[in-house]
C-alpha cells in the first residue's frame, strides 16, 4: 500500500464515552471536511452512531465482531473497497493494543492516540484489569477522564496516569458541561543537576525511563545506584550490565531493565545476580547491548551491597 493511511486510534473500556468522542470529531466541521474515513468499530455498547448528524457520505463503518476477525487482510480489503483516506478506530479496552499495530498495513501510521476513561469506575477497572489499562495509558498522546465531579479525586489519577506515562496530556470533563486541562507539575525524585545523581530504590523505574527519554540531557552526568549485574561472555573484557528488574503493572510483565556498564576493575568478581551501589559516569555511545546508540556506565565505583527490600522496582 503506497499511500499513506493515517489512524485515529480511540481506546478505553466499556462504556467510556469513545462512541459520542468518535460523534463528535464527525460532526466537527474542521475535522470531517469530506475525507473518505473508515470507522472501524471493535466494540459494540450502549451509544450509538448518529451519520445524520454529519455528512455522513464519506463515511463508512465496518463491526469487527472479534479480536480473531482483526487481520491485516481485513484492513486492506476495507481500505481498497472505497480508496478511503484515514481510520478511525473505536478499539476493545480488553483486547491487546499489540494486535492492533500487528495488522496495520504498510503505509499506515497512528496520527492520533486518545484513551477515554469514566472516573466512576476507572479504580476499579485499574485494579481488576491492571494490565488492560497500562497498555492504554503507556501510548495514549492525551487521557479525558469524563463524568468528573468536584469529588473526584484528580491528584490520585493524575498520579496512576503519569506511573505510565508522563508525556500524555490529561483533560477532566464534568458532569455539569466544565473542563479543564491537568496542570500539576511533576517534579523528579532526584536532582539531576546534583555533582551525583543519587537514585533511591524505589525511583530506579523512574529514573531509567527519564534517562531513556531524555538521553542528551544525561550525557556526562555521574550517577549512583543499586542494581543488580547480568555477565555475557561476549561482551568485551571489563563490560557487563547492571539494573534491576520493574515491574510496568503485573507480575506477568516483569522486565529486566539494565545499563551497559563498563569497569577497570577486577571484572571476574563480577557474576551474574551480583547486588552492586554503582557509581559511574554516563556517556552516550555506541554499544552492542543497545544495537546502536545508548547510555554506557563508565564505572568509577563498585560496592557489594546486599539486595534491597524491593527487588522489583515499579513506577507506583
Amino acid at each position: 500500500m503506497k499511500k499513506e493511511i493515517p489512524i485515529y486510534l480511540i481506546t478505553g473500556f466499556l462504556e467510556a464515552g469513545k462512541t459520542k468522542f468518535i460523534q463528535e470529531m464527525l460532526e466537527d466541521k474542521e475535522f470531517n471536511t469530506g475525507e473518505k474515513t473508515l470507522v472501524f468499530l471493535c466494540e459494540e455498547g450502549i451509544e450509538e452512531y448518529e451519520p445524520e448528524l454529519f455528512s455522513g457520505k464519506n463515511v463508512r463503518f465496518f463491526n469487527v465482531e472479534s479480536e480473531e476477525d482483526l487481520t491485516e487482510d481485513n484492513v486492506i480489503r476495507q481500505l481498497k473497497l472505497h480508496n478511503y483516506d484515514r481510520i478511525i478506530v473505536e478499539y476493545n479496552g480488553m483486547w491487546p493494543l499489540q494486535k492492533l499495530y500487528e495488522v496495520m498495513p504498510e503505509g499506515s501510521f497512528i496520527n492520533d492516540q486518545v484513551m477515554l476513561i469514566d472516573a466512576t469506575t476507572f479504580e476499579s477497572y485499574n485494579t481488576n484489569m491492571r494490565q488492560q489499562a497500562v497498555w492504554m495509558m503507556t501510548d495514549a498522546e492525551y487521557i479525558i477522564f469524563n463524568r468528573c465531579t468536584d469529588a473526584t479525586d484528580f491528584d490520585k489519577f493524575h498520579k496512576i496516569v503519569r506511573a505510565s506515562n508522563r508525556r500524555c496530556g490529561i483533560n477532566y470533563e464534568y458532569t455539569d458541561g466544565r473542563s479543564r486541562n491537568d496542570t500539576t507539575e511533576d517534579p523528579l525524585p532526584f536532582d539531576i543537576n546534583a555533582p551525583v545523581i543519587e537514585i533511591e530504590d524505589r525511583d530506579y523505574a523512574l529514573w531509567y525511563r527519564d534517562l531513556t527519554e531524555k538521553l542528551a540531557e544525561y550525557d556526562g552526568k555521574t550517577v549512583k545506584f543499586k542494581g543488580v549485574t547480568a555477565v555475557d561472555k561476549a561482551l568485551p573484557e571489563g563490560n557487563f550490565v547492571i539494573g534491576r528488574h520493574v515491574m510496568n503493572c503485573c507480575a506477568a510483565d516483569i522486565t529486566y531493565m539494565g545499563l551497559a556498564a563498563r569497569c577497570s576493575v577486577i571484572i571476574e568478581q563480577v557474576k551474574d545476580y551480583d547486588w552492586f551501589v554503582v557509581e559511574a559516569r554516563i556517556s552516550v555511545e555506541k554499544n552492542r547491548i543497545y544495537r546502536g546508540k545508548g547510555p554506557v556506565l563508565v564505572v568509577q565505583k563498585l560496592t557489594r551491597c546486599a539486595p534491597p527490600a524491593e527487588k522489583v522496582a515499579t513506577f507506583y
